[in-house]
């Protein structure tokens, strides 16, 4: 008597592959290029040598599981990936340890009811209005690109995660700002990000926080524009020289930390010496006299005659050439004091 084929048995020994399911099988050969896996039904899948971290130490009998990545290849096998299963079983162990307020990085994959992504099993759902702290004319921009966001819906058993960006753009900015504000004071030395260029000045990023470098602070020259002494994205080393920890402003200042031309010039001349001069200025009680490196200083009227009944006047004129003697100098008060040499014809 024949025996009769029982259908469902038998329907039950051919599976349909889905590129991206997943199964568990074994290896059954090895090869040089890959090895073939089991993974029940009539077609044993294929994974590549290239798809282990080591293929040497791969045997024939390993169990663990697989995501089909092909169909068929030209061999008629299916093609699989154990990386991806890997990465799939690490997702969903990521995704189990979450709870409500814990940060994650996702990568959005389209734009449903938001930013949409996966997270292993589990479906992440970005609100629009949780994108961004700031205004998004078009969130496609976002796909592909990885970000990072706080949970605040979870739902393990039907799988699903709903995030905030923005939630967590402003947990980290107030951060940032108490950070900054612990540890800022004045006279402060820092290193920051011009980020903004305006015809007054450059707002500079320092540690996250904007603060402002006024124009009339990069340079003791005067300046016809801002972009003559910094360019957007310049790293730039300033002085803090102002703070309002009531409204949240920083000024700073670039040449604080560069030496006052007037001050080389000072620094130049030696005591004793005599310089070549002339009379820029006349006041009440002397001349201020400007010498040939440019420094200008104070010549007492007690310094260039002995007569005091004469007036400055008397003596030299705006515009007169005159050799003076450096009878003394103040670096940092930045005074020089004169004495008259020589009138010179």
């Amino acid at each position: 008597m024949s025996e009769k084929f029982n259908m469902e048995i038998i329907d039950k020994t051919f599976t349909s592959y889905r590129k991206g399911q997943a199964f568990e099988g074994v290896v059954v050969l090895l090869r040089a290029d890959g090895c073939i896996f089991n993974i029940g039904g009539k077609n044993d899948a294929f994974i590549p040598a290239s798809d282990f971290e080591d293929y040497s130490k791969v045997k024939i009998g390993d169990r663990f599981s697989v995501v089909i990545t092909n169909q068929k290849n030209e061999e008629g096998l299916i093609e699989a990936s154990k990386a991806l299963a890997d990465a799939l079983i690490l997702a969903n162990q990521n995704a189990q340890t979450l709870r409500l307020g814990s940060k994650f990085s996702f990568v959005p994959t389209g734009v449903g009811n938001g930013l949409v992504s996966k997270m292993g099993d589990y479906q992440i759902l970005i609100p629009f209005a949780e994108v961004s702290e700031h205004y998004v004319k078009d969130f496609h921009k976002f796909v592909g690109k990885q970000m990072e966001a706080v949970v605040t819906e979870i739902d393990k058993e039907n799988k699903s995660i709903v995030g905030s960006v923005k939630l967590l753009q402003e947990q980290t900015r107030v951060a940032i700002e108490k950070n900054f504000w612990n540890s800022i004071f004045i006279n402060k030395v820092v290193t920051g990000t011009v980020e903004r260029i305006m015809p007054y000045g450059a707002f500079v990023s320092v540690d996250g926080f904007d603060c402002f470098l006024h124009i009339s602070q990069m340079s003791y020259d005067r300046l016809e524009k801002v972009e003559d002494a910094v360019q957007v994205g310049q790293k730039i080393q300033v002085k803090v020289i102002n703070l309002d920890r009531e409204n949240k402003k920083v000024e700073l200042s670039l040449k604080a930390l560069l030496e006052n031309p007037k001050l080389t010039r000072i620094k130049q001349l030696e005591i004793g010496q005599v310089y070549e001069g002339e009379v820029s200025k006349l006041l009440q009680f002397g001349a201020i006299i400007k010498v040939e490196n440019g420094a200008t200083g104070l010549m007492h009227i007690s310094n260039a005659t002995d007569d005091k009944t004469k007036k400055i006047y008397e003596i030299v004129k705006a515009g007169d050439k005159v050799q003076v003697e450096v009878i003394s100098k103040d670096e940092e008060e930045m005074k020089v004091s004169f004495k008259l040499a020589k009138l010179k014809d």
